[in-house]
């Protein structure tokens, strides 16, 4: 229509200040609109479902999201997805001294709205405030703290979620499951200064490996030479100068690369060395933002008890355990030592011949670290049928590998590939996962556990993120030539509280896992929660209590009810 054909209509129907107040009106509203969208999503208990699911952040700055890296192979709209899952809140001016960082003496929480009784099933708000080491509210977010309900009477504890309103003040909800008492933890893991430093060491080139080359001398002497070796990667310097030794997977593209030593060529590397090198980047600040002063704190708040009591509701889940489920939070709780899931109806295998049958005719494949090396020590003490094999490999890499000819059970372990701490182990027995998926056939017998994270907390998270790509690749054409193959992902454990191996460097690359295989038709085990939440100390390799609860959800998975 002609813009004067339109003036003249409006001012025959509508006067020239009727006109404006309509516009002006319609402006009102949709300003009040997103306004109140924005407040709702920040104040409200509901999280912003796009964010990131255990510690949450309200408000995502562009500018900070980095620009998908070449050949990572993802597409646009996965890289940002990542990018969202990753964004932590920072400070939002310069951190000039200690006194300036989150006091985890003077922090403290409050539970919302308490009651004299809540209901099973209800849940409860608590607000987290922050302090800085002089006792002023902090104003900006990006605290690292981890929640939970828990009772030492009854054995029980659920995870929390932590929502960061980004102004200094948080806010954690919990499920009550339970019937009886029950009291809030939190703790304060890392302050925001602290994240800082993690983010910035995690990114720089300051960690590398020895290999170790084994060969002989014109003499015929043995000769054994060190150097200096690494993933390489766009941003990682090989310390040293003079030639190097490149060794690039044909399948994967992965190079990993050493100074070429001094007399030896470079197919004699034989060993790689778990003692890491590492270039100390840090200052003095930094020193102290990861000091056990700064670090791993239980806050003094709220220490009201709380009284559940019986409701009508039902909690939990009667859904039969199945491939792509999402993980919610909480995943599950506590009680007496026995995880419920929340997930699916897992059941618990106390019997060894339920455990057995389950097994019965299965090739289980786990690839991945020592917290699934642990999984396969538990399952062979768990079923006595079940015959360690001695292949003279080596003690934290193997391969490993168990029978029980009567049931026809065959369970399988390997290290993933390097980097990978490991005291002189052989590189020949370091494969890549998708390298080890792509050479399997699969099928309805066939149940494939990984897991591929402790090692590589060090490294810039698009270097991880290929990595997890690559094995996603080898995973949707494993289930594309044999659907009926079940694939088990398990998470990160927590464990770790100090500059290499942080329990916030662990969620970053466990939030990755999860995006990169989100939709794929995979399990996802969830551990995260499971050590977390439970009144045993910390420990990447956790109690047995806590393993056997886990090896019930796997369990489960391969055999739903």
């Amino acid at each position: 229509m002609d813009s004067s054909i339109c003036k003249s209509w409006i001012s025959k129907h509508y006067s020239l200040p009727a006109y404006r107040q309509i516009i002006w009106y319609w402006i009102t509203i949709l300003t009040f609109g997103v306004f109140f969208t924005v407040m709702w999503s920040s104040y409200c208990q509901w999280p912003l479902s796009m964010l990131p699911l255990r510690h949450r952040s309200v408000f995502i700055n562009e500018t900070q999201m980095l620009k998908i890296p070449e050949d990572l192979g993802f597409s646009e709209y996965e890289w940002d997805q990542i990018q969202r899952a990753l964004h932590w809140g920072e400070p939002d001016h310069q951190i000039t001294n200690a006194t300036m960082s989150t006091s985890p003496d003077h922090s403290t929480f409050l539970i919302n709205n308490f009651k004299d009784s809540y209901y099973v099933g209800e849940e409860l708000h608590a607000t987290i405030f922050a302090r800085d080491f002089t006792g002023m509210p902090k104003h900006y977010g990006g605290d690292f703290f981890q929640a939970k309900v828990y009772s030492d009477t009854l054995k029980a504890s659920v995870f929390g979620e932590v929502l960061d309103h980004q102004n200094g003040t948080y806010s954690a909800r919990f499920t009550l499951p339970w019937v009886g008492k029950a009291l809030v933890a939190i703790r304060l893991i890392h302050s925001s200064e602290g994240v800082q430093v993690l983010k910035r060491i995690r990114d720089s080139s300051y960690i590398y490996y020895l290999g170790f080359f084994v060969g002989k001398n014109p003499q015929g002497a043995r000769v054994e030479e060190k150097a200096i070796c690494n993933i390489k990667w766009e941003g990682l310097v090989l310390p040293g100068e003079g030639e190097r030794c490149e060794y690039k997977d044909a399948r994967t593209g992965a190079t990993w690369h050493c100074r070429k030593p001094q007399t030896l060529p470079c197919d004699a590397l034989l060993y790689h060395n778990t003692d890491e090198l590492m270039r100390d980047i840090t200052t003095a600040l930094d020193r102290v933002f990861m000091s056990r002063q700064h670090v791993d704190h239980w806050l003094k708040g709220d220490s009201r008890q709380i009284r559940v009591i019986v409701s009508n509701s039902t909690i939990g889940t009667i859904k039969s355990c199945k491939p792509g489920m999402p993980t919610p939070t909480p995943a599950g709780f506590y009680m007496n030592n026995i995880w419920t899931s929340f997930v699916c109806a897992a059941r618990h295998f106390g019997d060894v011949n339920d455990r057995t049958q389950c097994l019965k005719d299965k090739q289980i494949y786990t690839m991945g670290d020592s917290t699934l090396r642990q999984w396969f020590e538990f399952l062979c003490g768990a079923v006595p049928t079940l015959k360690r094999m001695n292949l003279y490999s080596d003690r934290q890499v193997g391969p490993f590998m168990a029978v029980d000819v009567e049931n026809n059970i065959l369970l399988h372990h390997r290290s993933h590939g390097a980097p990978r701490c490991c005291p002189d182990g052989p590189i020949a027995a370091m494969h890549y996962i998708s390298n080890q998926i792509d050479d399997l056939a699969g099928g309805p017998h066939t149940v494939i556990v990984l897991n591929v994270l402790a090692h590589f907390t060090q490294f810039p998270v698009s270097f991880y993120a290929h990595r997890v790509y690559q094995i996603r690749r080898a995973v949707v054409a494993l289930l594309k030539r044999a659907p009926q193959t079940k694939v088990i992902i398990k998470t990160a454990n927590t464990g770790y509280k100090d500059l290499n191996r942080s329990d916030w460097l662990a969620m970053q690359l466990d939030q990755i896992l999860r995006e990169v295989f989100r939709d794929v038709g995979v399990y996802i085990l969830d551990v995260w929660q499971m050590t977390a939440c439970h009144y045993n100390a910390d420990d990447l390799h956790p109690a047995q209590v806590i393993v056997q609860n886990e090896i019930d959800i796997l369990l489960s998975f391969i055999c739903p009810n």
